[in-house]
């Protein structure tokens, strides 16, 4: 048994030394989150690899596909990280949406050259 199984384990014989009921069989399931393995970290980068051109949603729906649930960020980062190691470093999606808000702010810096909420012809910015 490796050291994730043991951990498990030993939580549960901490928590149900008689075992574990019935009723509480699925609960407990639901709390154990499945995580990528490490071959599937590697087969959904390669996957992106051969396509050429994704972006972290697609790394998103890979993962849906493999684990059939809703990808984790620990498991996208995963996938981010291998990618980079392979040469494909994927740009963060919130270095984007800074850059948007740099481009708005600057937008209405511009528009209010006059520093009193007019722009160059007068009228209101």
């Amino acid at each position: 048994m490796n050291a994730f199984l043991a951990k498990i384990a030993a939580w549960l014989n901490a928590g149900y030394p008689e075992g574990v009921p019935g009723p509480d069989r699925v609960p407990l399931l639901a709390l154990l989150t499945r995580r990528l393995t490490n071959d599937e970290v590697k087969a959904v980068a390669r996957d992106l690899i051969d396509r050429g051109d994704f972006d972290h949603i697609d790394i998103g729906v890979l993962i849906t596909q493999v684990t059939d649930e809703l990808p984790r960020a620990e498991d996208v980062e995963r996938v981010r990280e291998r990618l980079a190691l392979k040469g494909w470093p994927l740009d963060d999606p919130r270095d984007a949406e800074d850059a948007d808000d740099s481009v708005d702010s600057d937008d209405s810096r511009d528009a209010d050259h006059n520093g009193d909420g007019t722009n160059e012809t007068g009228s209101q910015a």
